[in-house]
């Protein structure tokens, strides 16, 4: 299993001035790289092999490339062809896309240093701090917020400058799948250690088992990031004043970033902790927020990024993640299968065929359950009703504040 741990980084002036020398000098190396492709033959164009070979002969004839630690080198090299791969898959998948462009320096702003070149020393600093050294750099010191796991092994490490001006070092992890949790044989799942998501409108996310979590309140946030974008709009562009007030839009959306991530991060540690399987809706995010309704709020939920979340945790606490097919969640009946269609303010089930009525969600959430244990070859138990699984009288739900979750970490009073 590949993981990363990412922790803030704390330069000196003399370190910070060559870090970003050198993130300068991977931005020209990059740039030169794509120069090179560009300029091959159509029926010749060099692969990432080819371009690594020709590294030695670049640091000739340019002295500047030969201050860059080889393997820095060669994974600057690769993050072009991976930029063209990416580029490549979306073109197949029919996408408008145009080709990779020049890297100016304020779009160039990471540098990775694979397998070599790179040191960590945990005792070199306090309990709180670590100490990276990266060749041809120098030392750095992290806030070593959480160590690096006994039985991990670092692949690489990626320095980073945000555009709020703070430096962050990631550790590209590897944890043999041995180690790891082993998960509950698929025999022994049942509506009792199981459940089902629907991520919600009204609320976050809506379990099978009657559980609503409510929305993070960004309200205030929001409100601060449009004053700040007025004061940005009121410089002039390009000066040290309009720099200045640019990194406080910077750092308030980072806040929001930050917000969300971490009241996902809570949520989804509790799901996998809680239940032996977890299933969640597979949402086409980039179809949604090109809808014209509610976009925003959409973007807020971060949905894919919780789906990402879930699912390598699951790794982590040996829990099982899957995801279903979404259609048609709503509007089908989860007792009897009937579809009915539900305008967007119809918040009620209520089935015309075998007249189960429960929440909106709370159906699109039993939904989603039985859905799950279909993927994974397993029949919905005739002994079980879905009223059983379900609250069907929405007093009933287990409402969960979004202030409860962010003080406590948990969605368990």
């Amino acid at each position: 299993m590949e993981y990363s741990h990412r922790y803030r980084a704390y330069p000196t002036d003399e370190v910070a001035e060559r870090l970003e020398h050198h993130l300068d000098v991977h931005r020209q190396l990059y740039n030169h790289v794509r120069w090179d492709y560009e300029n091959s033959p159509v029926d010749d164009k060099p692969s990432e092999y080819d371009q690594n070979n020709k590294l030695p002969e670049w640091k000739q004839r340019w002295p500047i490339f030969a201050e860059l630690h080889s393997k820095a080198a060669q994974a600057t090299v690769a993050r072009f062809h991976h930029n063209l791969t990416v580029l490549r898959k979306l073109k197949e998948k029919g996408d408008n896309v145009g080709r990779l462009t020049r890297q100016a320096p304020s779009e160039y702003r990471s540098v990775t240093y694979n397998q070599s070149g790179f040191d960590l020393d945990e005792k070199r600093g306090h309990d709180t701090d670590a100490y990276v050294r990266f060749s041809k750099i120098g030392w750095v010191k992290i806030r070593y917020s959480r160590p690096i796991p006994d039985h991990a092994t670092i692949n690489e490490v990626t320095m980073k400058k945000e555009t709020t001006g703070e430096w962050f070092v990631s550790f590209g992890l590897e944890t043999d799948d041995a180690v790891l949790p082993e998960k509950p044989n698929v025999d022994s799942l049942d509506a009792s250690n199981s459940v089902g998501i629907d991520l919600g409108i009204l609320n976050y996310i809506h379990t099978s088992d009657g559980t609503t979590v409510e929305w993070l309140d960004l309200e205030d946030e929001y409100e601060r990031l449009r004053r700040e974008q007025r004061k940005l709009s009121r410089k002039e562009h390009g000066s040290n004043n309009w720099e200045r007030q640019r990194q406080k839009v910077t750092k308030v959306k980072r806040h929001i970033r930050r917000k969300v991530l971490d009241y996902q991060h809570k949520i989804t540690t509790w799901l996998v902790r809680e239940y032996d399987a977890v299933f969640v809706e597979d949402l086409d995010v980039k179809e949604m927020l090109e809808q014209s309704h509610n976009a925003r709020n959409k973007q807020d939920a971060a949905w894919r990024q919780f789906i990402t979340l879930l699912e390598y945790k699951a790794d982590l606490y040996g829990c099982h993640v899957v995801q279903v097919e979404p259609e048609a969640t709503t509007n089908e009946c989860a007792r009897c299968g009937v579809e009915t269609a539900k305008p967007i303010w119809v918040r009620d089930h209520s089935c015309p065929s075998c007249g189960f009525e429960t929440d909106r969600d709370a159906n699109a959430a039993m939904n989603v359950l039985k859905r799950g244990f279909a993927a994974l070859g397993l029949g919905w138990p005739e002994e079980t009703p879905v009223e059983t699984v379900t609250a069907t009288d929405t007093t009933q739900f287990k409402s969960v504040s979004a202030s409860h979750v962010v003080e406590t970490g948990s969605l368990v009073s």
